[in-house]
């Protein structure tokens, strides 16, 4: 078994996600910006008695990110699941953020969620078998979170092109949105989002799902 590389791993979401597959004993690669971040999931990871692989690497760096990316298969074998889970969630407006700024958020929020696919996908679509999931949000555009908005919008138009290009490989490509605050003990718990990724990787072919939004009340598909 291969297991789960889960990339932007943190207190929240991508924690949550790391947990949930290695309950289900699969080995588990964490990817995180920060050494202590990592080590503290990585350390709840282990406790569950399955093989965990905590790296370091800032997925605007394309060679660190596919190096992390190599290092995750070298140990674990070519992933079954990859989460990409990174993002920068900030609140801004029209006009607030330099270019730099912008550019900086987008290399986060899409950027390195394509460059993690055309790192992983081509072997996934080799085996005819594998799941690319990517966190979303912002199912409608707020102009309090400009960029924010953006980069979603990004990740949406981008796991569409992904499932077009590999989905009849056999390469189930696709986001769970995330239409709130993350936040323990809320209609938003990143324990419960968490088993929308595991539903999206265990779903057979012809049940897949391209996008679950996790709303308030309920999470319901979307194409």
């Amino acid at each position: 078994m291969s297991g789960a590389v889960v990339i932007g791993v943190g207190p929240g979401i991508g924690r949550s996600v790391a947990l949930r597959f290695a309950r289900e004993g699969l080995p588990v690669a964490l990817v995180a910006r920060t050494t202590a971040g990592v080590r503290a999931v990585a350390e709840e990871v282990a406790a569950l008695g399955v093989r965990v692989v905590a790296l370091t690497a800032d997925s605007t760096e394309e060679s660190a990110l596919r190096a992390a990316l190599d290092t995750a298969a070298a140990e674990l074998g070519p992933p079954d699941v990859v989460v990409y889970n990174a993002a920068i969630i900030q609140a801004d407006s029209i006009g607030e953020l330099s270019v730099r700024a912008h550019q900086h958020a987008w290399a986060v929020n899409v950027v390195g969620a394509i460059t993690t696919a055309a790192h992983v996908l081509p072997g996934m679509a080799e085996r005819g078998a594998g799941s690319f999931i990517v966190t979303g949000g912002m199912p409608e555009p707020k102009p309090a979170y400009v960029s924010l908005s953006l980069g979603k919008a990004g990740v949406r138009a981008l796991v569409a092109l992904l499932d077009q290009e590999y989905g009849q490989s056999g390469v189930h490509v696709a986001t769970v949105t995330v239409a709130g605050a993350v936040a323990p003990g809320t209609a938003f718990d990143p324990d419960d989002i968490a088993e929308q990724y595991w539903r999206l990787h265990t779903q057979p072919q012809h049940r897949w799902e391209r996008e679950i939004v996790h709303a308030e009340r309920t999470a319901y598909e979307t194409g």
